[in-house]
């Protein structure tokens, strides 16, 4: 059930994930490297989140960090739990 779910996500995210996993040149990525990655993901989605309560009706000029930190905390979780070692390798830059 959760390889369906998995699956299936991966279907929806599939344009994003094949920006990262396209390529056929040497890798080298650790376990931890994936961890790491969804941690400092959740951190940017979080000050994403953070801006955007404190600063709503403020100058709209607070949606640029918004947009920013929020879309490198998705792309990184995307990336991070649904992509291959490969994707994993491209975000660190640890492709050979």
């Amino acid at each position: 059930m959760v390889q369906d779910m998995k699956d299936a996500l991966r279907k929806i995210f599939k344009p994003l994930l094949d920006i990262f996993e396209s390529g056929d040149d040497p890798y080298k990525v650790q376990p931890s490297h994936r961890k790491i990655l969804i941690v400092v993901s959740i951190l940017f989605s979080g000050l994403a989140l953070l801006v955007l309560f404190l600063a709503q009706g403020e100058d709209p000029g607070y949606l640029f960090p918004v947009l920013i930190f929020g879309g490198v905390g998705f792309t990184g979780l995307v990336v991070g739990t649904l992509g291959n070692d490969r994707a994993v390798a491209k975000i660190w830059g640890s492709s050979k």
